[in-house]
C-alpha cells in the first residue's frame, strides 16, 4: 500500500523534486499532472505531501502543496521566515550603502533580517560596536562572528533554529566558511541528491535548501555586489527605514521627503541621534535614485 508522507522540497531540477522527510530521508519525486492545470508550480521551500512509490529507491509523487506563508522570486523559494545577511568588518570593509539596499529590499518584502558582521578578529571592539550601534538602533538584530576564532556560531545557529533562512552577502565576507561551520553536524546527506542528479539530469546551478536539523533550513544565495532598489515611489521609501516610521508621523507636511522641508519629524529624530547619520545619508541617496529613475 502506497504511503503518504509530508516533507519539504529542498531542490527542484528538470521536473524532479527532492523532498526531505524527517526521520525518513530524501525522496525523488515527480509532480502530479494536475498542478500544471491548476497553475501551481512547486517551489524549493514548499511543504509537500508525497505518495511514496518505492521506499527502497526513495521515489514518490508530489500530491499536494501546503499553503505558502511567503514567496520570493529571486531566488525562487517559498516559506522563507527570515534573511541572514553577512558582511565582513574588514577585508573587505562593510559597504553600508549595499547593506542598506539589502535591508530596504527585505523590508519591502516584509522579511525579518538578522545582520551578521564577520571577521571580528580583524578589528577592535570599539570599531565593531560602532556598526552594532548603527543597526541595533535601526531595529535590527546584530550578531558578531569569527570563523577563525569559532566565535558567534552558536548564536547564529540559535537564530536559525526552527526557521527557513536565506543566507546572503557579498563575496569575500566569509559566508561560505560560516555555512560550512553550520553544516558540520548536518542530519541530511546531500550526497544522496548529487548521486540522483548524476543520472543524466541537467546539472546547472539551482536553488537548494540545506537542512540543519529536522525543522531548520538555510538557503545559500549567490554573492551580490550590487542590488537594485524595489519598484516604489519616493514617498514610500521612508516606510522601509524602520527608525523613520515614528518621526514621519510628526512631519508638518504630508508627503514630506525629510530632506529640505521645515518642521520635519525625521530630521528632528536625526538631530536627537534616534536616526543614524549614515542611514539617513543612504536614505537621501536612495530617494534621489528613485526620483531620477536611474538604477545604480
Amino acid at each position: 500500500m502506497e504511503e503518504i508522507k509530508t516533507g519539504r522540497i529542498i531542490k527542484g531540477i528538470s521536473g524532479f523534486y527532492y523532498v526531505y522527510v524527517a526521520k525518513s530521508g530524501i525522496y525523488e519525486c515527480k509532480a502530479k499532472g494536475g498542478f500544471r492545470k491548476e497553475g501551481i508550480k512547486p517551489l524549493v521551500g514548499d511543504i509537500a505531501d508525497i505518495r511514496v512509490i518505492s521506499e527502497a529507491d526513495k521515489t514518490g509523487n508530489v500530491e499536494h502543496i501546503h499553503e505558502r506563508t511567503s514567496e520570493l522570486l529571486r531566488p525562487p523559494v517559498a516559506n522563507v521566515d527570515q534573511a541572514l545577511v553577512i558582511f565582513a568588518l574588514k577585508k573587505p570593509k562593510p559597504n553600508l550603502g549595499l547593506l542598506d539596499r539589502f535591508l530596504v529590499n527585505m523590508e519591502y518584502r516584509d522579511l525579518p533580517v538578522v545582520i551578521c558582521f564577520n571577521k571580528t578578529d580583524l578589528v577592535s571592539e570599539e570599531e565593531a560596536k560602532s556598526y552594532k550601534d548603527i543597526y541595533e538602533s535601526s531595529g535590527y538584530k546584530v550578531i558578531f562572528s569569527s570563523t577563525k576564532e569559532k566565535k558567534g556560531l552558536d548564536e547564529i545557529k540559535a537564530c536559525l533554529e526552527g526557521k527557513l533562512s536565506t543566507v546572503a552577502g557579498p563575496s569575500g565576507v566569509g559566508k561560505s566558511s560560516i555555512i560550512n561551520e553550520l553544516q558540520s553536524n548536518v542530519v541530511m546527506d546531500t550526497d544522496d541528491i548529487m548521486k540522483k542528479m548524476d543520472s543524466g539530469k541537467q546539472t546547472t546551478r539551482h536553488s537548494q535548501l540545506i537542512a540543519l536539523n529536522d525543522h531548520s533550513y538555510i538557503m545559500d544565495t549567490p554573492g551580490f555586489g550590487s542590488m537594485y532598489l524595489p519598484e516604489i515611489e519616493c514617498e514610500e521609501l521612508d516606510e522601509l527605514f524602520p527608525e523613520m516610521r515614528a518621526g514621519r508621523l510628526e512631519c508638518k507636511f504630508s508627503g514630506c521627503a525629510h530632506i529640505h522641508e521645515p518642521s520635519c519629524g525625521v530630521k528632528e529624530d536625526l538631530k536627537k541621534g534616534i536616526i543614524n547619520s549614515s542611514r539617513y545619508e543612504n536614505y537621501k541617496a536612495f530617494y534621489e535614485e528613485i526620483k531620477s529613475g536611474k538604477k545604480y
